[in-house]
């Protein structure tokens, strides 16, 4: 890896109907995946792999991560209102999400 080029080696993985731009060690908020916390997971759903500055777009490498903990997001409120109608409706929301770490691109 050349840091001082800025040619470090990340892919972009699709994640629960996602697309993150990833490298070794990155730390993410994902929706929420099945498994408990220290489990492995693996994405095998690569778009496209830059590696020191040369780009391919495969399906073949896969990226090995581990479930750090499952957690809720930020609350979103959801306010809608139609003016001089008497019409106001307030809700909330909280996305479960799961955070994961990245441990291994193959």
């Amino acid at each position: 890896m050349h840091k001082y080029f800025g040619f470090i080696m990340f892919v972009i993985v699709s994640i629960a109907g996602q697309q993150f731009k990833v490298k070794k060690n990155d730390e993410l908020f994902v929706h929420r995946l099945e498994g408990n916390a220290g489990d492995k997971v693996e994405f095998s759903e690569v778009l496209m792999v830059s590696n020191e500055g040369n780009i391919t777009f495969t399906n073949a490498p896969k990226v090995q991560a581990e479930i750090i903990d499952h957690l809720k997001g930020d609350k979103v409120i959801v306010f809608k209102k139609k003016r001089r109608k008497g019409y106001m409706k307030k809700n909330g929301h909280r996305q479960s999400l799961t955070k994961i770490k990245i441990n291994e691109i193959d």
